[in-house]
């Protein structure tokens, strides 16, 4: 357990460092003997910690040559990206950046989902809804609400309005994207700008318009949009606050302009 203990700690030390760019993609990652006089490790540890970085995608084995560093940016894909945001974390230029991008794709999906299935032949048995519905408003109302549950749930739920449509590529990205955010502390936070209630007020009011059996009006779509991205702005801005990006006169500034 110990070993294991090492190996993870110090992968992670390297998966840091790669992405707060200390180490260049191309170059080399410290060889075995490196890494095991650095870290006090033998060099069979060492392998095993190299090993494991290799399998969070951030190097690569070249024949003869060690592991060399891969563009995880440029060229990783979503699982390397998952590895890359949760070690962002520290570097707040960096992780705010990742997760505005996060943020932006997460909000055109659940719009593209919440908006297709209220115009389409809807397929999911609404007691099933509701019954969701209801599971996040008893969460909401807890004194100490578990957000990442919550966050769960509506994940849960949009996947399966993705699913009614036989949107399964959408379908596939939210998934990744929940696990991206529910594996960060501070991502599942930064959802929860505003009270719990309001994520159950906006799905109640979408089963409201599903119940009813006519789509919502051109007037009301541009107000969800709005209030939409006037949200997720927050939660951009509440992740910063959270990862230490922006101090406490900055966050006043941005709320209430000049």
């Amino acid at each position: 357990m110990g070993s294991q203990t090492v190996v993870a700690d110090v992968a992670d030390e390297l998966a840091r460092r790669v992405a707060a760019g200390e180490y260049q993609p191309g170059g080399l990652i410290p060889s075995v003997r490196q890494v095991a006089e650095e870290f006090e490790m033998n060099r069979a540890t060492a392998q095993l910690t190299l090993g494991r970085l290799e399998s969070y995608g951030f190097v690569e084995a070249r024949r003869g040559k060690g592991f060399t560093i891969r563009d995880v940016r440029e060229a990783g894909g979503v699982d390397v990206y998952r590895q890359l945001f949760r070690f962002s974390i520290p570097m707040p230029g960096i992780a705010v950046e990742m997760f505005r991008d996060i943020v932006d794709v997460e909000r055109s999906l659940v719009r593209e989902a919440l908006l297709a299935y209220t115009r389409s032949e809807q397929q999911v048995d609404p007691a099933e809804l509701k019954t969701s519905i209801d599971e996040l408003e008893s969460l909401a109302r807890q004194a100490d609400p578990d957000l990442r549950q919550i966050l769960a749930i509506e994940v849960m739920l949009v996947r399966r309005l993705l699913t009614a449509l036989g949107h399964t590529m959408q379908r596939a990205i939210l998934n990744s994207i929940g696990e991206l955010v529910l594996g960060v502390p501070e991502a599942v936070e930064a959802f929860f700008a505003g009270a719990p209630d309001l994520h159950v007020l906006v799905w109640r009011a979408f089963a409201a318009v599903w119940d009813s059996g006519s789509g919502p009006s051109d007037a009301q779509i541009a107000l969800f949009e709005d209030l939409l991205g006037s949200y997720h702005e927050k939660v951009v801005l509440r992740f910063e606050e959270l990862v230490g990006g922006v101090d406490e006169q900055s966050r006043v500034a941005h709320a209430f302009p000049a």
